[in-house]
């Protein structure tokens, strides 16, 4: 079958008529018909019985159905990565991904200083986890992403910014004073203690389970989410303590939790992510160096 055949069937599959397909694709209704007949006459076997006036796939279209649908998702890929070296063209353009940790604080403040040096940049932001990042920097459809985590991917370029502490998020009157006054707090003192844990698939809550299963700590996990913000709200509502990344913190309303550092240490990683195949423009120097700046000002 060819494109045009495959477009067709399509079309007509999720419409039911030819006319209907017809102002699906944008073509006359005879178009339609004359390449289903073609197509139908290379194949050697019928796509679709006629009655009154709707067509009704037959079971060899059926089987052919979803193998269709994997090439039109392909397609639909080719013609992202087609606008993403068309709009990437444009010299006034910065498309920054970034996880939800980074865009909170950090990404806004950096902004600011790119602004003040780079008026006329238009910048484009997608906040997203990791995998989407990696996605969207392969598919040409960001120039740089920034994330919480190392990257191991052969096609895309890692540098590092900083390293960040975890810390820990206690909601007021949750521990005893006498534990706050020491500075820092370990899993053991948040021994029965509500806590809100992050997702053990992300990068920092794999760290976190780690730590968990190696200490002797009875923590006790109220509830599980997926963003570090989330875990933030958690606690800004009394739910239970958040272990989260100091960039997380940054947004902590101190008026009704406290922030400590978690004993001990343990830090993560922010990098800078670009492909491989991108030479590196002046634009995601310099919005990386801003990065570079305000984290070791914050942290």
């Amino acid at each position: 079958m060819r494109l045009r055949h495959i477009e067709v069937f399509n079309a007509v599959m999720h419409t039911g008529s030819v006319s209907a397909a017809a102002r699906l694709i944008n073509i006359s209704q005879p178009a339609v018909s004359r390449t289903l007949q073609h197509a139908e006459l290379q194949l050697g076997f019928a796509l679709f019985q006629r009655s009154k006036g709707r067509l009704a796939p037959t079971s060899e279209a059926l089987a052919l159905l979803p193998h269709m649908e994997k090439l039109f998702a392909q397609l639909e890929e080719v013609q992202r990565l087609a606008d993403s070296l068309r709009k990437g063209r444009d010299g006034d353009e910065l498309r920054i991904a970034s996880v939800l940790a980074l865009s909170h604080e950090v990404l806004p403040r950096a902004l600011a200083q790119f602004k003040q040096k780079h008026p006329h940049v238009s910048v484009s932001l997608q906040s997203l986890h990791s995998p989407q990042i990696v996605s969207a920097l392969m598919m040409q459809e960001a120039d740089v992403g920034f994330v919480l985590s190392n990257v191991q991917q052969a096609s895309l370029q890692q540098e590092s910014l900083a390293r960040v502490p975890m810390v820990c998020v206690v909601p007021k009157g949750m521990l005893p004073p006498f534990k706050l006054r020491a500075g820092s707090l370990s899993l053991e003192d948040l021994t029965g203690v509500p806590t809100i844990s992050l997702d053990a698939q992300d990068p920092v809550g794999m760290l976190l389970s780690q730590l968990t299963r190696e200490s002797s700590a009875g923590l006790d996990h109220f509830v599980t989410v997926q963003t570090y913000h989330t875990a933030l709200a958690m606690a800004h509502h009394g739910l239970g303590v958040a272990m989260v990344d100091g960039c997380t913190a940054l947004s902590a309303d101190h008026s009704k939790v406290d922030v400590l550092p978690l004993a001990p240490g343990l830090q993560v990683p922010v990098n800078a992510i670009r492909a491989v195949s991108q030479p590196q423009s002046l634009l995601v120097k310099a919005i990386t160096r801003e990065m570079q700046k305000v984290l070791a000002a914050q942290l």
